[in-house]
């Protein structure tokens, strides 16, 4: 749902090792949409930000994990709603 991982070695362990990372990000994004709503966004959920945090993956590939946690922890409810609003006007949402 939220990131696609690959690489080499055991198909069946890179599956888990994906699910794994997966439900990871996913409680971050999770996260990160409830502190927006104690702000006042009663509206954005956690697909919200993901696709928000990582808005620029498909350019320039995945990044390393660090920055994934540091593209969700560190964003700013300004730079959400700025990327709403690019979005609508672009007609993405």
């Amino acid at each position: 749902m939220f990131i696609d991982v690959t690489g080499g070695g055991h198909v069946e362990s890179e599956r888990k090792d994906e699910e794994l990372l997966d439900k990871e990000i996913e409680a971050m994004c999770l996260s990160k949409a409830e502190e927006f709503r104690l702000l006042g966004y009663e509206y954005v959920t956690a697909q919200d930000i993901w696709e928000c945090a990582s808005r620029n993956y498909a350019k320039e590939g995945t990044p390393p994990l660090h920055r994934i946690v540091n593209d969700i922890y560190s964003l700013k409810v300004t730079t959400y709603m700025n990327y709403l609003t690019i979005s609508m006007y672009k007609g993405l949402k």
